[in-house]
């Protein structure tokens, strides 16, 4: 029997992905929603929303607590064999709990957060859980899976090079219908169906997913910082414990941003944790002069969609 699993984010393209295989009438379909506990409350709604009107959707999170004790071992024992100070030692123990929250976790229990060069929080906080809590169970019994996926080749060079069926092995494949689709084309999808989008994206968003994510953009982070000043404290809150829990004791969620080569791991924080960040969305184009334009409040609808048209 082949089972249809989507993968649902609570973006555009997941949702409009979730649209057609209802409008195909897929049979044995599963909705799927990785949480990382990075998720903006909004998403968290738009996901209820689709549950209780598209179609039902499973929540699954990552779980890091045995990742958790072995982490702990290894500080208590290498770390001081390592000559680290007992200080550093100590305070990494003390964060060195599952929170729950998969993201948070993920990044205290290894030291930093994923970067735009490693950017191994997708693999860990949603691929993983999803083969692991739902796939594998039915490929161990023997079953087909067809694991659809809501990516579009205008996303990247990467994307682009995607088939849109791909054998894995084991029962597994890889279905990407919305492929060569337009983010027009998903919206479009939407109102077809009349589902209203994630209106995330009637508030600067180009990305609804984490909140922010390290591939952020310039104008985007403006908008959140502006709209949303509890999320930037938040994360500056997290910056913080997962410094606590680095070796280096430097740790910023922008870990990818352009530091140079001279720089010490503080000096690095100091320019590139989150509201140093949220300072240089503030300036002009070449990040060196405030634009006071941009310091304006955030107007009610603002899409790069054009969704407030």
């Amino acid at each position: 029997m082949r089972h249809n699993i989507v993968s649902v984010s609570g973006g555009k393209d997941s949702t409009a992905l979730l649209l057609l295989a209802i409008e195909r009438q897929t049979e044995n379909l599963q909705a799927v929603f990785a949480d990382t506990g990075h998720e903006h409350q909004q998403t968290y709604e738009y996901v209820q929303y689709l549950s209780e009107k598209v179609f039902p959707i499973r929540t699954i999170k990552a779980d890091f607590s045995e990742r958790f004790k072995t982490k702990r071992k290894w500080v208590e024992t290498k770390w001081r064999e390592q000559g680290i100070s007992e200080d550093k030692v100590q305070r990494a123990l003390a964060v060195l709990h599952p929170t729950g929250i998969p993201f948070l976790d993920l990044c205290v229990v290894s030291g930093r957060f994923p970067s735009t060069k490693a950017a191994f929080c997708s693999e860990e906080l949603k691929r993983n859980p999803i083969i692991e809590q739902v796939q594998f169970p039915l490929l161990e019994a023997g079953e087909t899976i067809w694991s659809w996926q809501g990516v579009r080749a205008d996303e990247s060079r990467s994307r682009a090079n995607l088939a849109e069926l791909e054998e894995v092995g084991g029962g597994l494949w890889n279905y990407r219908p919305i492929l060569r689709w337009t983010a027009e084309q998903c919206f479009e999808m939407h109102k077809k169906h009349g589902i209203k989008h994630n209106p995330l994206y009637e508030q600067g968003m180009g990305r609804v997913g984490c909140m922010p994510c390290i591939n952020t953009r310039k104008d985007e982070l403006l908008e959140i910082s502006k709209r949303f000043p509890e999320e930037i404290e938040r994360v500056a809150q997290w910056e913080h414990l997962v410094r606590e829990a680095s070796k280096k004791g430097a740790a910023t969620l922008f870990a990818g941003a352009n530091h140079g080569e001279n720089l010490s791991p503080e000096q690095c924080v100091e320019i590139s944790n989150i509201k140093a960040m949220v300072d240089w969305s503030k300036t002009a184009r070449g990040g060196k002069q405030r634009d006071m334009f941009r310091e304006q409040p955030a107007t009610v609808c603002s899409s790069i969609y054009g969704l407030c048209e």
